[in-house]
């Protein structure tokens, strides 16, 4: 397709070129900063609003891969799959591994189905802190398709490049005659699996993935599995459980427990070893089968140069030009970013088309003729990623349309926020409806629609039987919605990750069913579309004509107090204030202009939660806010 074309009005004080280029940027991937993202953010908003000690993390990761990779690869600075802790976090002084991740690239989820390698020299240290070596963080290179490290302390150099399912490293051992690598799956459960084969010169594996919020600790059905080749052969090998070394054990099962192997080389100093590692979320057969396709020899190269490609070509489907010359900070912004928005969702297929049926259906189904995706951050997500990928990359952007109805044909029920292959309830609302209907708006339809807005009616109609519910299958407190035109404060959401939250709860639902009165629309059922886009109203039953600000509200229609706007209120607002949340109306500004009292007063409003602070970028509730200015009528 025809790449879309922006042209940066760049200011005197930083310009979009890099000195003496062109106009046309032939290499966007050497703009990206995969470091971006991996500190801590010192902006007013974030040091304002932040109450958590990962909040102001940006919570992403130097990911080196392909573009929405089933596994990405990048150095870790703790070992960990808890929520909220990124594999990579740019103040950490030591690197503990290179790992195959699947963290949710911005997000405050959890890694899972993990595995890490790490080089070592003459001394076998297993613990992560132990082993943790601080690294020559000016001399790295971090960028989407490549990665490299030196440790000074012990000369080994380590490089990182991968493909779609699979990924290779290089370390060279510059000061010792003796090599130790590594091979741990980083289960928090403890219920890894490793084998040593020295026969084939590999480690093969897998890590049970586990739930979080609905069936929180449960297996999710599937496993993140591995198998890690060697160019050398091993002089010995093992295992260890728990921090005990054993030489003689050839595979082990944790049953809560640390696990991991490790390979011994004995080489000349300056050797380097190179390791492939082909991953799967099916099997070890599906995995080593990505392997060979994927990377099927040693050539780290040409590994690095797909990968390159695939960057440069998903890039560039946005061409940035400027009308100046001078530094490249904004070209750098503007890549970076468009670089995080092609982590998630991730391929979840294998290359013969294989993947775990969703929620525990089946053990094995194939997608015919596209890619299956999973890892849908939906709450962050629908707002701005999915409907950019609908303009910049529609083969992918329909294939996950596909996966989602997909999704609930295997498990009956349009999910609301996949991830770890299940349902979950993890965020509010209903905004997989809102990814189906603006793809289908955008003649994205080649996938069974009428299938999809069932779904999607279903879900915004019906309540599925409790066990079904708690499992995290529907919307929450439908009926209650239903009944009073919005979720009085006497209904808390037991069966929630947010229990409360009723007002930002009324207001993402109204939204969600204007979506869903679209879909009708488009596919004729008129009737259903009056209806749902008369429930797309609701939202004035939740805004205070007194204040004109969203706020709590009982069953017999009397406001929560007292009221202050600008505080956080856990009793009905999800994660921000009545101020963010009050310009939740993204369908129907002018109604919500009109409510404010028109458009001077809806201006002059914006102009305070600016001017005082409140507006807080680093959150999903703020992201639309700065562009209620432009359907106001006053973009500058």
């Amino acid at each position: 397709m025809r790449p879309i074309i922006l042209l940066f009005l760049c200011s005197l004080a930083v310009s979009c070129q890099p000195p003496g280029s062109s106009d046309t940027l032939d290499e966007p991937v050497e703009y990206v900063d995969p470091l971006i993202g991996t500190g801590t953010s010192t902006t007013i908003s974030a040091l304002r609003h932040s109450e958590a000690d990962n909040e102001p993390r940006g919570q992403t990761f130097p990911a080196v891969g392909f573009p929405f990779g089933m596994t990405q690869w990048t150095p870790q600075t703790q070992s960990t799959e808890i929520k909220c802790f990124s594999p990579f976090y740019n103040q950490a002084d030591s690197i503990n591994g290179f790992r195959g991740s699947h963290w949710m690239s911005g997000s405050c989820t959890q890694d899972y189905g993990s595995v890490t390698i790490m080089p070592l020299a003459d001394s076998l240290l297993i613990d992560p802190t132990s082993r943790g070596m601080r690294y020559d963080r000016e001399g790295q290179i971090s960028s989407p398709h490549y990665y490299s490290v030196h440790f000074p302390n012990n000369g080994i150099k380590a490089e990182l490049a991968g493909h779609q399912r699979s990924g290779i490293m290089r370390f060279v051992f510059s000061d010792s005659d003796v090599a130790h690598i590594l091979v741990e799956p980083n289960s928090d459960e403890g219920v890894g699996f490793v084998r040593i084969n020295e026969n084939n010169q590999e480690i093969t594996g897998y890590n049970p993935a586990h739930r979080i919020y609905q069936g929180w600790g449960n297996e999710a059905g599937f496993s993140g599995y591995f198998v890690v080749q060697f160019d050398k052969k091993f002089s010995n090998a093992g295992v260890w459980e728990n921090g005990l070394l054993s030489d003689s054990i050839r595979e082990i099962k944790g049953d809560s427990s640390s696990i991991g192997s490790y390979a011994r080389f004995e080489i000349n100093k300056g050797d380097t070893i190179s390791v492939r590692i082909g991953t799967s979320f099916t099997s070890l057969e599906e995995a080593r089968l990505n392997l060979d396709t994927e990377i099927p020899d040693w050539d780290f190269a040409a590994v690095r140069k797909a990968s390159r490609n695939a960057w440069n070509e998903a890039l560039t489907s946005i061409e940035v030009t400027s009308n100046n010359n001078g530094q490249s900070d904004l070209l750098t912004q503007f890549y970076t970013a468009h670089y995080h928005a092609m982590m998630l969702p991730r391929l979840f297929s294998d290359v013969s088309g294989h993947y775990p049926g969703f929620s525990g259906t089946s053990t094995q189904i194939t997608a015919n003729g596209i890619g299956y995706y999973a890892d849908f951050s939906v709450w962050d997500t629908y707002r701005a990623v999915h409907p950019l990928l609908t303009i910049t990359n529609p083969t992918v952007a329909q294939h996950m349309v596909q996966s989602l109805v997909m999704k609930a044909e295997q498990g009956g029920w349009l999910p609301i926020f996949p991830s770890w292959n299940n349902y979950t309830a993890a965020m509010i609302g209903d905004h997989v409806s809102s990814i189906i209907a603006d793809a289908y708006s955008k003649g994205l339809r080649d996938y069974d629609a009428e299938s999809g807005y069932a779904y999607m009616r279903k879900n915004a109609t019906e309540v599925p039987p409790y066990d079904e519910y708690v499992d995290g299958k529907g919307r929450r407190a439908l009926l209650p919605y239903l009944e009073y035109g919005f979720m009085p404060l006497e209904e808390p959401i037991t069966e929630a990750f947010h229990k409360e939250e009723q007002v930002s709860r009324t207001l993402e639902y109204a939204y969600d069913d204007f979506t869903v009165a679209m879909m009708a629309y488009f596919l004729g059922e008129t009737e259903d579309a009056k209806s749902f886009l008369d429930r797309s109203l609701f939202y004035k039953n939740i805004i205070d004509p007194e204040t004109g600000i969203s706020r709590g509200r009982y069953r017999d229609g009397s406001w929560f107090t007292p009221f202050d706007p600008a505080e956080r209120t856990y009793e009905f607002i999800t994660e921000g204030s009545p101020w963010h949340y009050t310009w939740y109306v993204p369908h129907d500004v002018a109604g919500l202009i009109e409510l404010m009292g028109g458009r001077e007063e809806f201006v002059n409003r914006l102009d305070v939660l600016f001017d005082e602070g409140e507006y807080w970028h680093g959150n999903e509730p703020s992201h639309q806010i700065a562009y209620m200015y432009a359907y106001a009528g006053a973009p500058w």
